[in-house]
């Protein structure tokens, strides 16, 4: 028979060996992950569930990460020496506002809040709410984060404010209508910071965003990004603008009956 030509039926048993081969080739393992430095997440959950000192709670985590990581105990405690001198001026960047605010809050910040948004006859708890949703997206859309926040912001200004219009309108609030009153004042915080920040091109979200698409080999800049995130944040302001107009509606509903229009916000403490 002339080289090359096989009959028919016949098996090249090189090519069939060559197959199998391949097709059951052992690979070598991959290391095995260690997950008992995760013991660390559990103490940190088990601590703040028993109300732990926080300090003490963070650094038996870090502690018990160390040990289930097979690290000596002198490399743990400089890993956490190292962390606290890197942070060491973190704490007087936090604290010193919140000695600032607590110092004019006992000079009656708050007291002086109330009063001057109840010269404002036509101020509703929605209105209010509604104007300071529109200048926290825009400034956190411009990179001013730290213009707003709850404990320099919320609890001294904006809540004051808002329980002010709204005794102001109805007189003495019940104790479950003031605190939602003060909840939508946090969560309008949450929203305009949320939404606002994401247009912001040197957002950290926004170089998350386009590392991973890169990854993923789609190039996108980051202010494509950024834009795209307009639409977005306008849709947010309208829906919870939608929010606050209805409560408004709730408070004139609940407490419509309760007080007479217009009632000054001291009235209702006199009465008590």
């Amino acid at each position: 028979m002339p080289e090359g030509i096989r009959p028919a039926g016949s098996v090249d048993f090189t090519q069939s060996f060559t197959y199998r081969f391949t097709r059951y080739q052992v690979f070598p393992m991959e290391p095995a992950v260690n997950l008992w430095p995760l013991l660390g997440v559990g103490v940190i959950i088990i601590g703040f569930v028993l109300r732990f000192n926080p300090m003490m709670v963070v650094a038996a985590a870090a502690i018990v990460t160390g040990i289930a990581a097979s690290m000596p105990l002198t490399q743990i405690f400089t890993a956490i020496g190292t962390a606290f001198v890197k942070a060491r001026s973190l704490p007087l960047i936090i604290l010193l506002p919140l000695a600032v605010i607590g110092l004019l809050e006992r000079h009656g910040l708050r007291e002086h809040a109330q009063a001057w948004i109840s010269r404002i006859k036509s101020a509703t708890v929605g209105r209010l709410l509604i104007v300071y949703l529109a200048v926290r997206e825009l400034t956190a859309a411009m990179g001013l984060t730290s213009l707003g926040g709850h404990p320099q912001m919320v609890r001294p200004l904006l809540a004051p404010m808002a329980e002010g219009a709204a005794e102001n309108r109805f007189g003495h609030l019940p104790e479950p209508v003031r605190q939602r009153v003060l909840a939508f004042c946090a969560a309008t915080d949450n929203v305009g910071l949320f939404f606002g920040e994401d247009i912001f091109v040197a957002f950290g979200a926004i170089a998350l965003m386009h590392t991973f698409l890169l990854a993923s080999h789609i190039d996108v800049e980051p202010l494509h990004i950024a834009v795209w995130g307009i639409p977005t944040a306008i849709c947010a302001f309208l829906i919870h603008a939608v929010r606050l107009k209805r409560l408004d509606m709730w408070l004139e509903r609940e407490l419509g009956a309760q007080k007479p229009v217009g009632m000054p916000a001291t009235a209702g403490a006199k009465g008590e």
